[in-house]
């Protein structure tokens, strides 16, 4: 049984501990009755305890990916999250750019492809307060999801060798939680599950741990790549000097006086600090140092530290007599710091560099990176020389189910940056785009775990398969594989233009398209079967031109120019059934005149913005289904990669 509740203590000063269940409508009100209120009845700590067959832990685009996954497969899930807002390093706090492949046709798609193109329907002048919401409403809309901000993991209350609580704290609602579950989820980039004793690393192993090629450590140590913070800038007709507070680095010419070479290796980057390519507006180089600094425990010393980077370099920059930036305007800077490296969980298997370089062929694989082994200096900014390397790898390497469950508590998962990997492969799979699949697997597979009754562990002995298909079927691209088919639409017949509708290749690969063109009214876009069926759904895949690549949020503060659609996409369209035949005579006849028959609506769609669209209608005996285009984004035909009757 999927279910959650949530139980009130009332812990009150001089008066007894009542224990009751209420609704989440009684506790948004926190009924205090009629009485006037004094140290002698009222209350000073609430207390709530809640429970959910899934705790998910994080609120970042891998738990964000994690827990709408689980929802929408059926779990009820519980979301706690420590800042006010969703999104982690993506959100208005941080502002990281979500990155991940860089080819194009490996572009991620899936719930995070979503998230993107609703950003682009509901956020087109790209507000940060607005993706903020964007995150927001992905969350709240899934009824299965109860979802807690401002709460931060401080305990866990163990069952043996499980986990069977977490305890947490909110100072905003002056609220004690404990929170129970069957499955926890750790997505919060530190690891704070780990209090759970689940085994892990921090640091850079030595070279001989794994023989990695690109690492260079000889001995093992604690060093970490560091923490960003990040400016943000808009163009200005008028110049007026930048004056950094007085505890801020004031740089000069000197400071970054130093020899900037290229690398000699094929295909092998080095990264300076870009101090003249303002109009790039990306600041990620300023960062602190990995080496000097403890990022999870020395986080207040390392948000003063970039604090007096970022405003330091911003008035060398702005100051410049060259005028690089003269025609540009700070309008931001970050508070919060964005977090690349903490701790990682060990599991079944640890991806190394050789995983990563080689293309990650792993029979359990679940998810897929394509960032590449971007190893930062750990000395940081004030490192006078490369600000970090960036070694080639393959496009779409393979990441396996075994990275993402503890080895040691049976009930614990994670996804995002404490999987379970080498240091250097943590440098590629560090990005937020592959955090999002992660997320997006991990929390399918927790929903399959309660279904099923099992274990991560008895999970990936016998369901993986299963497991494999149904992110598939959600649109998560896995590699050196392709989606399978549904039964009905194998079955079907149709014309021979419309069969890559149903190859199984959801997007253009390799030079093929993989989609078929349809103008608005068409009505060419049918399966036809020779005898009735019973259809009771449809799945599309429709092109939401994965070539922008990730629909990043600008750099720049702009004002006025507007982030479109993409304009192939499906916007308003209809599915229609054909009532089949009284007779085999006119039977057969529609079969080989698809367009022949009375056709009936089951499905309306408008002002639709998913690539991925599913939809379920009462079950119907039909021979003939089909998809009628009414309007497109912009473009005069829609492009659809995909077309699926259940």
């Amino acid at each position: 049984m999927k279910y959650f509740f949530l139980t009130l203590i009332a812990a009150v000063v001089g008066m007894t501990t009542a224990v009751g269940q209420i609704t989440g409508v009684e506790l948004a009100r926190n009924k205090q009755g009629t009485a006037f209120q004094t140290n002698e009845n009222d209350m000073l700590v609430r207390h709530v305890e809640m429970e959910a067959p899934i705790v998910v832990c994080g609120g970042g685009l891998s738990g964000i990916c994690a827990a709408v996954s689980a929802a929408r497969h059926g779990s009820k899930v519980i979301l706690i999250q420590d800042r006010p807002m969703l999104g982690g390093n993506a959100s208005s706090e941080m502002r990281m750019g979500i990155v991940g492949v860089r080819e194009n046709q490996c572009q991620e798609a899936g719930i995070l492809e979503e998230m993107q193109c609703r950003n682009f329907y509901y956020n087109p002048l790209q507000r940060y307060p607005l993706w903020d919401d964007i995150f927001y409403s992905t969350v709240v809309e899934e009824p299965n999801i109860r979802l807690l901000l401002n709460t931060s993991v401080r305990d866990v209350v163990m069952r043996g060798e499980e986990i069977a609580a977490v305890k947490c704290w909110n100072s905003n609602n002056y609220t004690e939680y404990t929170i129970s579950g069957k499955l926890f989820i750790d997505c919060t980039g530190d690891g704070i599950l780990r209090l759970s004793g689940a085994k892990y690393r921090r640091g850079t192993e030595a070279k001989s741990t794994y023989n990695e090629e690109h690492l260079s450590t000889t001995v093992a140590n604690n060093t970490t790549m560091g923490n960003s913070i990040l400016l943000q800038l808009r163009k200005t007709t008028e110049h007026r000097p930048f004056y950094a507070p007085s505890w801020a680095y004031h740089f000069t010419d000197e400071d970054f006086n130093y020899a900037t070479p290229k690398s000699t290796i094929p295909g092998v980057k080095i990264h300076y600090k870009y101090l003249n390519q303002v109009s790039d507006n990306n600041f990620w180089w300023i960062e602190c140092s990995g080496k000097a600094f403890d990022t999870i425990f020395d986080a207040n010393e390392i948000q003063y530290e970039l604090k007096k980077i970022a405003y330091g370099v911003w008035e060398y920059i702005k100051n410049h007599p060259d005028g690089r930036a003269h025609d540009f305007e700070l309008v931001w800077i970050g508070s919060i710091p964005g977090k690349r490296e903490s701790a990682r969980y060990v599991a079944p298997h640890t991806l190394t560099e050789q995983d990563v370089v080689s293309g990650g062929h792993f029979e359990d694989v679940v998810a897929y990176g394509g960032w590449g082994l971007d190893d930062h200096n750990p000395n940081g900014f004030h490192n006078k020389g490369p600000a970090g390397y960036d070694y080639p790898i393959k496009q779409g390497y393979g990441i396996p189910y075994d990275c993402l469950y503890s080895v040691n508590v049976p009930n614990l998962m994670f996804a995002g940056r404490d999987i379970s990997t080498s240091h250097m492969a943590f440098s590629a799979t560090r990005v937020m785009a592959t955090c999002a699949l992660i997320g997006q697997a991990v929390g399918t597979a927790a929903d399959m775990i309660i279904d099923k009754g099992t274990t991560p562990a008895g999970l990936r002995k016998d369901y993986i398969k299963e497991l494999q298909d149904v992110l598939e079927d959600d649109d998560c691209m896995l590699p050196y594989r392709w989606r399978k088919i549904y039964p009905l639409t194998a079955a079907a017949k149709t014309t021979a233009e419309n069969e890559p509708m149903r190859n199984g290749i959801d997007r253009e690969w390799d030079g093929q398209d993989n989609g078929v063109y349809a103008a608005t009214g068409e009505k060419h876009l049918a399966y036809t079967w020779a005898k009735p069926v019973s259809a009771s759904g449809v799945r599309f895949i429709f092109d939401s031109d994965l070539k922008v690549r990730g629909k990043r949020m600008r750099k720049l503060e702009e004002t006025s120019e507007r982030a479109k659609m993409p304009a192939e996409m499906v916007r308003d369209f209809r599915v229609e059934v054909r009532i089949p035949a009284t007779d085999k005579k006119s039977s057969k006849l529609h079969v080989a005149d698809p367009m022949a028959g009375e056709w009936k609506t089951v499905a309306t769609v408008k002002d639709n913005y998913r690539r991925l669209v599913k939809l379920d209608f009462d079950a119907v005996e039909t021979d003939g289904v089909r998809i009628v285009v009414d309007k497109t984004w912009g473009a005069d035909k829609a492009h659809i990669f995909a077309f699926d009757v259940k």
